[in-house]
């Protein structure tokens, strides 16, 4: 009996140890201490050593707050600015979600993937990487496993750009704007590309916000043309909120004046998504992805994010 009561008193002290570290950590990453690629790297480090105590609410979790902390960016941003960076990356977005589904296709083929699976990367790399993934998947009527290492494939690359487009971007002494094109081409999640071009500088962030929210509206005719039933597609509401913050910025003078307020709390919203998408990027999840699709999505990445540097350093 007293055996039982051991375990059982052991089981709850080591749970309330998990907890109280996750809930620091989850704190500290409110502070301006913490940048977003050391959150990403804080919440992987928990992930494979004390283990996500609400883990069953990750997804739910980090997807709200992306999206909140997406429309409060917007209230530091230009109507004129944001469409002249948005026209600027139109064409790159264009050909680049082209050229990434229909090689991505053929790849999946070639390395004998799962269809399905082979789609949602494709799809995730091509256009907003977790939230594509997200939209298609019911519309493909694609399982929890198929859904599970499409998602570890995008998350798990990630994880990689966070850290090395900026030292790349140095490396190759990229402009501002450039920089903010090439992250919102070449890396699939907003909350990446966003915690990347913060790290890059003001306007590169305002450059990647925009093309890459107007590149993620391109998941409503790509879920329209993977099936027939319209009633399933999912239109990312918040991105209009984006444009009403931003419209809201560019006309309302005290809107002007406190949105920067808004703005910073944004920045720390965004950075505790990194850490909770860490979080989540557990031993499971790494050994569902298997090596053939995480084969696929590298090509894929290193392809879109090759060839659009390219064209970038040659033409912007």
């Amino acid at each position: 009996m007293e055996t039982g009561n051991k375990t059982f008193l052991d089981r709850t002290v080591s749970l309330t140890t998990r907890e109280v570290i996750f809930l620091l950590a989850f704190v500290f990453c409110l502070t301006p201490l913490i940048t977003p690629p050391v959150a990403l790297l804080m919440g992987f480090v928990i992930a494979q050593f004390v283990g996500h105590p609400y883990l069953h609410l990750n997804h739910k979790a980090t997807h709200l707050l992306l999206q909140i902390s997406v429309v409060g960016l917007g209230f530091g941003m230009n109507v004129t600015s944001a469409m002249h960076a948005g026209s600027q990356g139109l064409w790159f977005t264009i050909a680049s979600i082209a050229g990434t589904l229909v090689f991505g296709t053929l790849l999946g083929k070639l390395l004998k993937i799962d269809k399905k699976i082979s789609y949602l990367i494709s799809a995730g790399t091509a256009i907003c990487g977790g939230s594509a993934i997200a939209a298609i998947s019911p519309v493909i009527k694609a399982e929890e496993k198929q859904i599970s290492v499409a998602l570890g494939t995008i998350f798990i690359l990630n994880s990689f750009a966070l850290f090395l487009f900026p030292f790349v971007g140095h490396l190759l002494n990229l402009t501002q704007t450039q920089f903010g094109l090439w992250s919102a081409i070449a890396i699939h999640d907003t909350s990446s590309v966003v915690g990347a071009a913060s790290k890059y500088g003001t306007t590169a962030l305002q450059v990647a916000t925009t093309v890459k929210l107007a590149r993620a509206l391109w998941i409503i005719p790509l879920s329209l043309l993977s099936s027939v039933d319209k009633k399933k597609v999912k239109i990312p509401l918040f991105i209009g909120f984006f444009i009403v913050a931003m419209v809201l910025n560019t006309y309302i003078p005290i809107v002007q004046e406190y949105g920067h307020y808004v703005v910073d709390i944004a920045k720390a919203g965004l950075t505790l998504t990194l850490f909770l998408i860490g979080c989540g990027l557990n031993a499971n999840v790494l050994r569902a992805v298997g090596i053939r699709p995480f084969v696929q999505g590298v090509v894929l990445w290193v392809l879109i994010a090759g060839a659009a540097l390219w064209s970038i350093v040659s033409f912007v």
